[in-house]
């Protein structure tokens, strides 16, 4: 049995999460086994890819209580069993790009040594440096 194609994440979904972690300390965009990764260090931030289904996904890092939230949240959120702190999270047209970036803005946080993560203004939470 063949394997279904993956579709390519939109370009312009890329450059959308990279504006959001392509500007903290340290962290970098790079090919992953499937779509695009974004790293700091050795620690994966965020993972965006297109599925078999022909859906596309990111995951990306939360803290363990919002991670139990996000799971009894229904779509666009999904469960990663592969990870205790990991979510999943689909994208599409209807996408809220605001919400991503705080997320993602925390999972760069949860992922990043602390001195880095010390020095970047998380919405709705002060700056720790």
């Amino acid at each position: 049995m063949a394997l279904a194609d993956r579709p390519l994440v939109p370009e312009e979904w890329v450059r959308r999460v990279d504006a959001i972690l392509g500007v903290l300390p340290r962290c970098a965009q790079e090919p992953a086994w499937t779509g695009t990764r974004w790293r700091v260090g050795g620690a994966t931030v965020a993972h965006v890819f297109g599925g078999e289904d022909q859906r596309f996904r990111i995951t990306f890092r939360a803290d363990a209580d919002e991670v139990m939230a996000f799971q009894h949240m229904g779509e666009p959120y999904f469960n990663v069993s592969w990870s205790g702190n990991a979510v999943g999270m689909l994208l599409d047209d209807d996408t809220d790009w605001d919400e991503l970036a705080e997320l993602l803005t925390d999972s760069y946080c949860i992922q990043a040594p602390a001195s880095l993560a010390a020095g970047v203004e998380r919405p709705g939470r002060p700056a720790l440096g």
